[in-house]
């Protein structure tokens, strides 16, 4: 891909009046145009799916998107960041912690830790790069109201950070209902780089949705905008070079008559949509046991942290 800084009338045959129209709409980029899909852009302009079609055309070959030879692409991974877990056996599991340009899953059932590991996370994407942090803020949207600022506190005092600076550096919004969450991530796609962030957490991605379209006849409405959610999330990701970490649930299958009857929510949508995907269980104590469950990097593995009143740890004696 070639270099950012180009500009909408950069693309041939955007005029006055069209630029308006895509950035009136949220399109601001010609990034944003790139990942974009033809239809998207016409319905959200007034504009016909023919023009749309060619501006996405056009702003994918001016930033040079094509075919590259695999050389090229692992030197263009050499871009990706990495946070710190706040435990280096975890970190190990990871290859260097949670990356960048790709969407984590956090799963587990109540408990677990899920919504610990996103406290420790918008803390950590603050360090200095030899620290393991990005130094960069977090954005949190909380769906189940688990945020909570004294446990950003207790993490930032562990890591002797200053708090109040710690916390004006988290972007935090409660999302009522899956209509406001997939708002908040839509503007997020146009407004992420005025928070300066390299980290958008969604705790959780799917209850929402699993409340307000129960039952198989609203399945199909369920998955649609759940896909459509997780894609944006994805162009996040791309478009900002930043990590995505959602948190899911468990839910029992109870037709499962031989093996594992629980599996995480979501379906094939969330399967597919989530570049890696962790489990974790409770252990002995405040130990937690997290295994890679899916991913298109790592082996089947997992490892043991603890949870302490700092914040995520690695076991004692390890």
């Amino acid at each position: 891909m070639k270099e950012k800084g180009l500009s909408l009338r950069d693309i041939e045959g955007i005029g006055p009046a069209t630029e308006a129209k895509l950035k009136e709409a949220g399109y601001l980029t010609v990034e944003a145009l790139a990942f974009a899909s033809a239809k998207e852009i016409s319905d959200a302009t007034g504009l016909s799916y023919e023009k749309a079609l060619e501006i996405t055309e056009k702003a994918r070959k001016l930033l040079g998107f094509g075919f590259i030879t695999a050389e090229e692409y692992y030197k263009k991974r050499q871009n990706i960041g990495y946070i710190t877990t706040g435990s280096k056996a975890l970190d190990g599991l990871l290859n260097g912690g949670i990356e960048t340009q790709a969407i984590t899953e956090i799963i587990g059932e109540f408990g677990t830790g899920k919504t610990q590991l996103c406290h420790q996370l918008a803390v950590n994407i603050q360090l200095p790069k030899e620290k393991g942090g990005l130094d960069a803020n977090a954005i949190y949207i909380d769906t189940e109201g688990t945020f909570r600022p004294e446990r950003i506190i207790q993490i930032a005092t562990r890591l002797k950070l200053d708090p109040p600076q710690v916390l004006k550096r988290i972007y935090y919004t409660r999302a009522y209902n899956s209509d406001h969450q997939m708002f908040v991530v839509e503007e997020l796609l146009e407004k992420m780089s005025n928070f300066n962030a390299r980290l958008v957490i969604v705790d959780s991605l799917v209850s929402h949705f699993r409340s307000e379209y129960p039952g198989r006849e609203n399945l199909v409405i369920r998955q649609q905008r759940l896909n459509k959610h997780i894609h944006d999330l994805h162009r996040i990701a791309m478009l900002y070079n930043a990590a995505v970490v959602v948190t899911n649930q468990i839910v029992a299958t109870p037709d499962v008559f031989f093996g594992n009857p629980n599996k995480p929510v979501g379906g094939h949508i969330i399967a597919h949509g989530c570049t890696y995907r962790l489990l974790i269980r409770k252990g002995k104590e405040n130990q937690r046991i997290i295994k890679i469950y899916d991913s298109p990097m790592h082996p089947e593995s997992e490892t043991v942290f603890v949870i302490t009143e700092g914040g995520i740890a690695d076991v004692e004696g390890d």
